[in-house]
Formats: C-alpha cells, structure tokens, sequence
C-alpha cells in the first residue's frame, strides 16, 4: 500500500490536472488536449486512491475496474454525437446511484461502530471503512450523519431526475411538461417531509437499530422529488436541465468524499457541482430564463393562448436553393440538433468550402443552446473541420442578419423561432433566438412540417421570405453541392 504523503500528492496533482481541463475545454482549439488532461487526472486519481491506506480487497475490486472500463468503452463507441446528451443524463444517474449506496453503507458502519463501542469491543476486526468510522469522535459522527443525509438527499433527486431527462431527451418519456394534481406543493410538501425524516434520524439514539428506517423513508420522498421535478420541465429548457443534473451529481460526489475522508473526491465533485452550476446559470442567462423557474419546473408550458399563425410553407427544391447560394455574396448557416441526426456535418463543411473558394462571405451562428447539449454544435463543426474564426455566436452575429443575403437553417427549429419576441404567451417568449428572418432569403433545411422537440410551432416557416428544403439535410446537401458554380 503507498503513503498518506504519496496519495496526498496524488490527490494534489490530480485535483491541478482537472481544473487544467476545465479551463482548456472553453476554447475548441485546446478542447482535445484538455480531454486528456481530464483523463491522466482520473487514472491518477483511480490508481492512487485504489493503492492508499485503509483500501481493502483490492483484487476484489480489479475485475469491476475491468468490467467497467469495458463497458464504457463499448459505449462510447457505439454511441452517436447526437445521443451523447441522453448519455450524459444517464452518467449522472449513476453518479447519484452510487452516493445513495456510499451513504446507506456509511450509516450501517456507523451504527455497527456504536453498537461495539457499546459492548467494550475493538475495531480489529472492522472493514477499511468500519476502521475509519471508528476513529471518529461523537461530534465527528454527528458531521457524519449530515454528510449521510445530503449524500442521499442530492443522490436520490440526481438519479431519478436524470433518469427522466433521459427518457426525455432519448424520446422514450414525453417531452412536454407534466406534473401530478398539486404541482409544486406535492414537491414542497416531499420537501418539508423530508426535512422532518433528517430530523428524526439526527435525533435517533446513536445505537438504534433501526436508523435505516428514517434514511429509506428519506430516499423515497428525494426519489420522488427528482422524478416530479424533471417531469414537470418542457423540452425547451432540457438542455439547462442536463447542465443542472451535471451540478447535481458534483455536489453528491462532494459529499461522498466527506463521507469517505476522501479529499480528492471533495474537490473533484466541488468542480463538477460548482461549473455545472456556473454553466446552467449562464444558459439561463442566454434563454433569459430565471434560474429557480427553470430547475423547479416553472417553464415549458404555455401561459396562455397561443398567437395563430398565418399564411402557409412554401417549398424549394435543390435547385432553387444553388441558384440563391450562387448569387449570393454573404451566407450565414445556422445549425441544430436535426444536422447532428442526419450526420450532415461533413456535407456542410464541404459547401461552406466550396462557397468560401468562390469568393463568398461564408459564417455560422450558433446559438447557446442549439442542440440538445452545451457546445453540440461547436463540437461537431470542428469534426468536420469548419474553421474556428467563421463559427460565431448569437450575440456577435445576430445584427448582421439585415444585411445578408441567404441565411440556411440546418435542422433548427425553437432558436430561430420569432414567436420569442413576438408572442408573450409563447412558451419560449423572451428567449433570445437568432433572427434568420432579417435576412433577405432564407431557406430551412427539415425534415417535415411539424413542429420543434418543444412541440412549438414556428412562424419563421410561414414568412414570406422563407423557403421550407424539406428532406434529411445530409441527402439535401448532398444534392445541391453539385449544384453550386
């Protein structure tokens, strides 16, 4: 087994090498190299926390460390771009799985560390972490009762909420909010309840037998919360949704590390929970959403009756399209989660190329939340080798709109929708979206008529200066690239 002092380093330098990620993936160009500063950080971290004092079994625990890196291989290859935010959601639930299990085993310990204290006995025979509860004093064990009752609390809201966000975001849960008869009072009532349950458990002699009681009762109402909760928020704010759950499950990793004494797991999940919480904070911002409307279910709904929209989609084939694209000087192409589908990244690429090699002012607008994760289309436009200096973002691009010629929407729907300036009863009204109807023509790459994942309709395809390019964007471009001179 190593030193205290070997694992403390390696604690240190794992700690150092995450924060270096961090700070790398918020520019693309050293987003890869900032990846695998994550990783080096998590193998150190893994291998000396396997090999510190007070780890037991370790021959037991090689084979799940196998299997596990085994399982995530495969998954990682086998899932698509466009399923990674449904991935995500799941990750997370296993985060907050595994703080409940941590928590529930933390208490058992302690009480079997009460329970021999009681009887005169020693710790000889105690696991690692029954040894370790041991050398606690009471007012440490107190602490550990805390620690006990947010690890479960925050676990158990991670796991069942990100496990809706997955069905949500994988389409297998319906994606329009729904909550049961009392809405946010049944959440605030499970709340209040589950405050009483902490407080009995606290109060409980240190020796009872029956301290699990009050921890289940408390993991069903946190179980219940998460499920409510996510229920009742609309697909339009999934993508806040996935960055809150990514703080959610920092916070339960925070405290599984107080409960192990594991100071490497404290500041990896005070990492995790506090940018998560930064990068929700900032999408709100960018949605001009609240942030206590978002995570308590208060969006995503409708407030009222609808605007009707008016007028009718007007269809462009092919050649229509190359034939704007050819006349054009400037292009603007906006992206969304139906270009990662259809798996047209490539094919964008090669027509800004082409458009670019005939002289032509070629850019992208990204908005914060196209896709259905933060940063979705940056990353699969660096795939595609898009260079870095055309791709903008709404706030630098959006008043060029007025003076350019053909805007293209690649399979975006709510963040070019008009109705969020237009329609103060919209669901997504106030919400900054790119304002492709300015331009002078504008041509929307869909697959069909209906409407976005937020189920809104879009008064952009219904605009006179609007042309519907219906068909899978990536068999769409693929026939107008031989088009364009």
């Amino acid at each position: 087994m190593l030193e205290i002092g070997f694992v403390s380093a390696a604690a240190i330098t794992a700690s150092v090498l995450f924060i270096l990620s961090l700070g790398g993936l918020s520019n693309q160009e050293k987003a890869k190299r900032a990846v695998w500063y994550g990783i080096v950080g998590m193998a150190v971290g893994v291998g000396f926390t396997i090999f510190g004092p007070g780890i037991g079994n370790v021959w037991l625990m090689a084979p799940m460390i196998v299997i596990g890196a085994a399982i995530g291989w495969y998954v990682a290859k086998k899932v698509e771009m466009t399923e990674m935010p449904q991935l995500v959601a799941a990750l997370h639930s296993f985060v907050g799985l595994a703080a409940v299990f941590v928590a529930w085993n933390a208490d058992i310990e302690r009480l079997r560390v009460m329970m021999d204290r009681a009887a005169g006995l020693t710790a000889q025979d105690y696991s690692a972490f029954a040894a370790l509860v041991s050398t606690k004093d009471p007012a440490e064990l107190t602490f550990l009762q805390l620690e006990i009752i947010f690890a479960i609390f925050i676990g158990a809201v991670t796991f069942t909420g990100s496990v809706i966000a997955y069905g949500k975001l994988a389409g297998k849960v319906d994606g329009k909010p729904k909550q049961l008869p009392g809405g946010h009072m049944l959440n605030a009532a499970a709340a209040a309840a589950s405050l009483l349950v902490a407080i009995w458990y606290m109060n409980l002699p240190a020796d009872a037998a029956y301290s699990m009681v009050p921890l289940l009762i408390l993991s069903a109402l946190a179980f219940f919360i998460g499920w409510h909760l996510i229920q009742g928020i609309g697909g339009a704010d999934m993508p806040v949704v996935v960055s809150m759950l990514n703080s959610y499950s920092g916070w339960a990793a925070a405290a599984i590390g107080f409960t192990l004494s594991n100071d490497l797991l404290i500041v990896t999940g005070a990492l995790v929970g506090s940018s998560g919480a930064i990068l929700s904070y900032i999408m709100c911002k960018a949605m001009n959403r609240k942030f206590i409307n978002v995570i308590l279910g208060g969006w995503g709904g409708a407030t009222g009756e609808q605007q009707a929209v008016e007028g009718e989609m007007i269809a462009i084939d092919a050649g229509g399209v190359a034939a704007a694209l050819n006349d054009a000087d400037s292009v603007i192409i906006i992206p969304g989660y139906g270009m990662a589908v259809a798996q047209a990244q490539g094919a964008v690429s090669e027509l800004t190329r082409k458009l670019r090699a005939r002289g032509k002012e070629v850019r992208f607008a990204i908005h914060p939340v196209a896709g259905r994760l933060p940063g979705h289309m940056n990353v699969l436009l660096a795939e595609a080798k898009v260079p870095y200096d055309i791709v903008l973002e709404m706030d630098e691009i959006n008043e060029d709109f007025p003076e350019t010629d053909v805007a293209i929407v690649i399979g975006s729907n709510d963040i070019v929708n008009p109705a969020a300036q237009d329609d103060p009863n919209s669901p997504i009204a106030g919400m900054p979206v790119l304002e492709v109807w300015k331009a002078k023509q504008v041509f929307v790459s869909k697959r069909g008529a209906g409407t976005g994942y937020s189920g809104i309709e879009n008064p952009l395809f219904f605009k006179e200066n609007t042309r519907m390019f219906y068909g899978d964007a990536k068999a769409s471009l693929d026939q107008l690239l031989p088009m364009i001179e």
